[in-house]
């Protein structure tokens, strides 16, 4: 019911550590693993780890262009026969769209909080749309998106981020009714959030260089259940999940991947 075998699935985001171990994921799953992202030498590297396990592609790709990705979109079709599966795994945030402690929301970087909304906001619906037109002439995909525990509640500092997750989230209650409105139950459009992982860009803001936890990181120990950070490979079997045809009757949902920290009142 969970097979992912022969499945064309492509990745964005593939470069970043969660989609990495997600690549590497799928490959084990033998489904077809495309990666897309914007640097050559990361994807190079990538693609080494994933051709030993099954068959896989790399594209340099801008997901905010939509130009590039329509002729990537040609160039998978015509290797691979059809698009399976859109995981959405693009993603990432800018200095002065964050609010340090120092700091009031005044202080904030318009151009970048522009930047960061077209990252994590467009940088989903546009893959989503051309990737998603591929889908809708066969009737049948499923399109997974990452949204974030800044979604719910207030997190400070992070405002551009929260914001534009918060739309990628409406985005993908919205896509999921049009394409089962329009073209049917066989396209699903769904979304993970996970909790508090750690990864290149937020490294430095929940761990000291010793690897003990910054003030930060404290807090969100303290608001998770669980008392730790999430892993890597933790999110990937839900991700394997909504990609299967065990998901079939699964649309518009968003699934915490959090250690409880959304169930948590802290008290």
């Amino acid at each position: 019911m969970f097979s992912l075998q022969n499945k064309v699935i492509v990745l964005t985001g593939a470069t970043g550590t969660l989609g990495g171990s997600l690549a590497l994921s799928l490959a084990h799953a033998k489904a077809k693993v495309i990666v897309l992202g914007r640097n050559q030498s990361i994807l190079d590297a990538l693609l080494e780890k994933l051709t030993p396990l099954t068959v896989a592609a790399a594209f340099v790709v801008d997901v905010m262009d939509e130009k590039d990705l329509k002729q990537t979109n040609n160039k998978i079709i015509d290797q691979f026969g059809q698009i399976d599966v859109l995981i959405n795994a693009v993603g990432g945030n800018l200095p002065g769209a964050v609010i340090m402690e120092d700091q009031s929301i005044f202080d904030m970087s318009v151009p970048d909080f522009d930047e960061v909304i077209n990252l994590n906001l467009k940088g989903t619906v546009l893959p989503s749309l051309v990737f998603g037109k591929s889908m809708s002439m066969k009737g049948k995909g499923a399109i997974v998106n990452y949204s974030s525990m800044a979604v719910d509640r207030a997190l400070t500092r992070v405002v551009g981020y929260s914001a534009a997750k918060a739309a990628m989230e409406n985005f993908t209650r919205w896509m999921a009714v049009e394409m089962a409105l329009k073209f049917g139950d066989g396209i699903r459009v769904n979304a993970i959030s996970p909790g508090f992982f750690i990864g290149k860009q937020n490294q430095k803001l929940l761990l000291n260089e010793d690897g003990s936890y910054t003030e930060r990181g404290e807090k969100i120990i303290q608001n998770t259940p669980m008392k730790r950070f999430g892993k890597a490979e933790e999110l990937n079997g839900a991700i394997h999940f909504l990609c299967s045809d065990s998901a079939s009757f699964v649309t518009g949902i968003v699934l915490p991947i959090d250690g409880g920290f959304s169930a948590f009142s802290g008290v």
